[in-house]
């Protein structure tokens, strides 16, 4: 989209960023091209929605995203033109978000003769009102994340077949006697957490703006010993959803991403559930398991620790809101 009348009368900066990936063209390709699984594949990406879809042979789509760049969650909504049979995804910032005045740019995934894969990234854009620090702010989060995006596409692709069973979903769900926003509300409050479940030993909660949480959590283990995490969380008071991505994960993953979903079964109950999506990464896996461990054992393992702790959550957001609701 090109930038609204106004004093931006210099050309756009143009960066380039690429890499060659040991993978086949369609496998990169379709990684780039499926936003669902950005969270996973994209260490910034936090949380994407499909505002407008693209037919299966390509053309436009338009996208919602939510990504942490120069250490801040920022939010934009981007038109893409897919082209699968050229391996080219064009984007373009609708509504870009400050200090950015414009910003678009596109994939190219280039088939190389043995085999491998050339992935270049390009990007242009201007800075409101030209201003020369925030030049500087753009350039430097463009570079870190381009780099990054890149080098986690490299990884991804690499892990070929293997990435269907390091990669899952699952969730756990309760039925709540009770309002869709008390459940929501006992969700939202992570800061309460430590006083209110039994494995959160501590937890520091950041929220700069409305509805974007960083949480800094020390969660308790069976057997005594804790382990941290750090998170992003975008929370959709409205919807009644919480997304979230963990940006420091245990060592035996090497992703993790979720989301909190509560939906009224229109009875005077709501069911709440939370999903999780992870990807093993195979070292930690042999360091935290052992050399011997079998990737079936650590999801068994992750799905349990997970489950465990999601499932308490709920149980107890369960008892909040019933509580509230005879109370009303």
């Amino acid at each position: 989209m090109a930038p609204t009348a106004t004093s931006e009368t210099s050309a756009p900066h143009v960066t380039e960023h690429s890499i060659t990936v040991a993978a086949p063209a369609a496998t990169v390709y379709a990684l780039v091209a499926d936003v669902s699984a950005w969270p996973q594949v994209f260490g910034p990406t936090v949380h994407v929605e499909v505002l407008q879809d693209a037919p299966a042979e390509g053309g436009e789509q338009t996208l919602r995203i939510w990504a942490v760049a120069d250490e801040r969650v920022r939010t934009w909504t981007s038109r893409r033109v897919l082209d699968p049979a050229s391996r080219t995804i064009t984007f373009r910032q609708l509504v870009p978000a400050a200090p950015v005045a414009a910003m678009g740019g596109a994939w190219r995934v280039e088939e190389l003769e043995d085999g491998r894969t050339r992935v270049v990234l390009l990007h242009d854009y201007r800075a409101v009102g030209d201003d020369p620090a925030a030049e500087e702010q753009i350039e430097r989060a463009v570079d870190g994340n381009s780099r990054a995006e890149l080098a986690a596409l490299k990884n991804a692709a690499e892990l070929g077949e293997a990435r269907e069973e390091l990669h899952f979903t699952f969730s756990d769900s309760e039925t709540v006697v009770g309002a869709a926003g008390d459940v929501y509300a006992f969700l939202d409050r992570a800061d309460l957490w430590p006083e209110r479940l039994p494995h959160v030993a501590r937890l520091e909660l950041t929220e700069d703006e409305p509805g974007i949480q960083h949480m800094d959590m020390d969660t308790r283990s069976p057997d005594g010993s804790t382990h941290n995490t750090t998170s992003v969380r975008v929370c959709f008071e409205d919807r009644h959803m919480i997304v979230y991505k963990q940006l420091r994960v245990p060592v035996a993953m090497s992703g993790h991403s979720g989301r909190w979903v509560i939906e009224s079964l229109g009875d005077g109950t709501v069911r709440a559930t939370s999903w999780h999506t992870v990807t093993l990464d195979p070292e930690g896996v042999r360091s935290a398991l052992g050399p011997e461990a079998t990737l079936a054992e650590a999801r068994a393992l992750v799905r349990k620790a997970l489950g465990t702790n999601s499932s308490t959550t709920l149980r107890h957001a369960k008892q909040f809101a019933e509580e509230a609701r005879v109370g009303s």
